[in-house]
């Protein structure tokens, strides 16, 4: 009698069906996965790196070397609108020259960032007559105005803790609107999305204008400056509805430089 083929005694449709049951039987076998844990949400007023941000860390020891090459007079500590000054050196030049100014701005900051760099010494070495501090707009995502605005409250207590002759010039965070896409195009999300964010800001600012002593801390809102009579940003002052142009650069010298010369005046 012939040999039958193995194809004759399997044929497709069988060697389909036993594949899928064997499938089925690994798959009942198998340990169920547990759903992934969300992201837990860090504290805002925690000390906190951007751990696998090698371009903080860069950053940062610059600032320290910064601290560490002479004397600083006045201090810029904030975010990346506050390291937006470098964008423009001939404006911080003509307005803080004088005073040996230094930039610890660091782009996507968020207030736990801050409050470990300066745990981490870029306050240890200098001694400025004055620090001019805006942080919490990117804490706005998931933060509460209450939590921002405790972690401010913090970072000012920190840096009168370890600089207790300084003077802070405590800036309430700037307005903020829809940030539009690739294609120029506001989305209704991104609507929700500033909407949320501004609501957050307006609390925060309404707490830490608290903060403001009368001398060694002193709090001032120039947000109304970069708007428009109807509200909204001008994109010629915010071009993506939250970094400042050069042009809003000068608004903010502009707005500041009262308060600013009256801190800085001799003792």
């Amino acid at each position: 009698m012939p040999a039958i083929p193995a194809e004759s005694m399997n044929p497709p449709r069988v060697r389909w069906t036993l594949v899928l049951l064997a499938a089925c039987s690994l798959a009942s076998a198998a340990p169920a996965q547990a759903p992934s844990a969300p992201a837990r949400l860090v504290d805002a007023t925690s000390a906190t790196p951007k751990v696998g941000n090698p371009d903080f860390y860069e950053k940062h020891a610059r600032h320290l070397r910064r601290a560490r090459s002479g004397p600083v007079g006045l201090l810029f500590l904030g975010d990346s609108i506050t390291e937006g000054w470098n964008g423009v050196a001939d404006l911080w030049q003509e307005r803080y020259g004088a005073h040996q100014p230094a930039n610890f701005g660091i782009g996507g900051d968020q207030t736990h960032h801050v409050i470990w760099r300066i745990e981490h010494g870029e306050l240890a070495t200098i001694k400025p007559q004055v620090v001019v501090l805006m942080i919490g707009t990117n804490n706005s995502a998931m933060h509460s105005g209450a939590e921002i605005a405790a972690a401010d409250t913090k970072i000012v207590r920190l840096i009168r803790e370890k600089l207790p002759e300084t003077k802070v010039l405590l800036l309430a965070i700037f307005p903020r609107a829809a940030r539009p896409a690739q294609d120029g195009s506001i989305t209704d999300s991104a609507r929700a999305d500033a909407e949320k964010r501004m609501a957050a800001i307006r609390v925060a600012n309404a707490e830490i204008a608290k903060l403001d002593d009368g001398a060694h801390v002193r709090f001032l809102d120039i947000g109304p400056k970069f708007l428009a009579p109807d509200g909204s940003i001008p994109r010629e002052i915010m071009p993506d509805q939250l970094h400042l142009s050069p042009a809003g650069y000068r608004i903010w010298a502009e707005a500041m430089q009262p308060l600013l010369d009256e801190m800085l005046a001799p003792r």
